[in-house]
């Protein structure tokens, strides 16, 4: 999942990952690696030290609690005790799953949170990818369903109801980090800050363009991936104020074989990778749990399903990139707010 920030500096317009006007430079950007990937939050009017500190000790919990590679984790405890006993697990652990099953039942089971045992099984990005046989894969896909994980509230406990089902939260907990992260950042009183997980964007406030206390609030402009590029290069911008950017897209994690490329964001329909005819898929929402959440959904249903689901969650809206090259929004995305930057594609009506 991956969007940068883009803004114009100086006489040109210049990229970084992320770079902003000379008129609100970052104070004391802070950066460390955590749910497995590089994590950046720039604090803007206010970056104290304690504050970093804070949302990063944040970050680091939540990555103990739900990593499924971590052992002990809520999400490595539950899957050890598959079909065997429910698990005690930490309340915001439930709050998430209860979340992932709700995007799992509103998307048909598109996006399901017990899809461990296939994610496992095809090891992309780890040392161990491969293709696997029919016979595995209907193995797998046995095991995967999103009814089976059962909660309950009253008790806390977690429980998957078959040995062999495993959960995979990569779909929904950055986005929870990253909620997380924006709610302390709030707390604190700090009205604009950047919160970057690896990708998974959550913009807090405004951007002020223009003179320090002459400035003016304008949007967050983000630059999305050009999911035929490099690392960087961007094909539109959408502008946005306090939401969470996420994109799911076939460039993300891969490995290829035999002149294929296989990416990691698998179909629960048949175990392989999503082939909806889609090279990615950008949400913003309100939430990064919810914006994480739905990137995953609508790249594996397609635009016509996708984009009726998206009707159903207010204030969220969508950019589709099909392997035609075209490009058409859904949701509560009004046309004014993306900019198409990149001839090789076309927005469609």
């Amino acid at each position: 999942m991956n969007v940068f920030l883009k803004t114009a500096f100086s006489a040109g317009i210049c990229l970084l990952l992320p770079l902003f006007s000379v008129w609100s430079a970052p104070l004391s950007p802070q950066s460390e690696f955590v749910l497995n990937t590089v994590c950046t939050v720039n604090l803007f009017e206010g970056g104290t030290r304690g504050r970093y500190a804070a949302v990063f000790t944040r970050i680091r919990e939540i990555d103990r609690m739900m990593s499924a590679y971590q052992e002990g984790s809520d999400t490595d405890l539950v899957n050890r005790n598959a079909g065997i006993a429910p698990v005690k697990v930490h309340r915001e652990f439930l709050f998430v799953l209860e979340k992932a099953l709700h995007y799992a039942a509103l998307s048909g089971g598109a996006f399901d949170p017990t899809i461990g045992p296939l994610v496992r099984l095809w090891g992309i990005g780890t040392e161990e990818e491969q293709v696997p046989r029919a016979d595995e894969l209907e193995q797998a896909l046995s095991l995967v369903d999103y009814r089976d994980l059962k909660i309950d509230r009253e008790r806390g406990t977690a429980f998957l109801a078959r040995r062999g089902q495993a959960l995979d939260l990569g779909a929904v907990a950055k986005g929870y980090a990253a909620d997380e992260a924006a709610r302390i950042i709030r707390k604190a009183g700090v009205k604009r800050a950047v919160v970057d997980l690896g990708g998974n964007i959550m913009m807090v406030g405004s951007r002020r363009s223009g003179f320090f206390i002459f400035g003016k609030e304008k949007p967050w402009r983000i630059g999305i991936q050009d999911p035929l590029e490099e690392r960087g290069a961007y094909f539109g911008i959408l502008q946005v104020r306090g939401q969470s950017v996420v994109t799911s897209g076939v460039y993300e994690r891969y490995f290829e074989k035999n002149g294929r490329r296989y990416h990691h964001i698998l179909s629960t329909a048949n175990g392989c990778p999503a082939a909806a005819g889609l090279l990615s898929v950008t949400v913003a929402a309100d939430s990064s749990t919810d914006a994480d959440a739905l990137s995953t959904a609508l790249f594996c249903l397609g635009y016509e399903k996708g984009s009726a689901l998206l009707d159903s969650v207010p204030g969220a809206g969508a950019i589709f990139v099909f392997e035609d090259h075209s490009v058409k929004l859904a949701g509560a995305r009004d046309r004014s707010v993306f900019t198409l930057e990149n001839s090789r594609y076309r927005l469609l009506e």
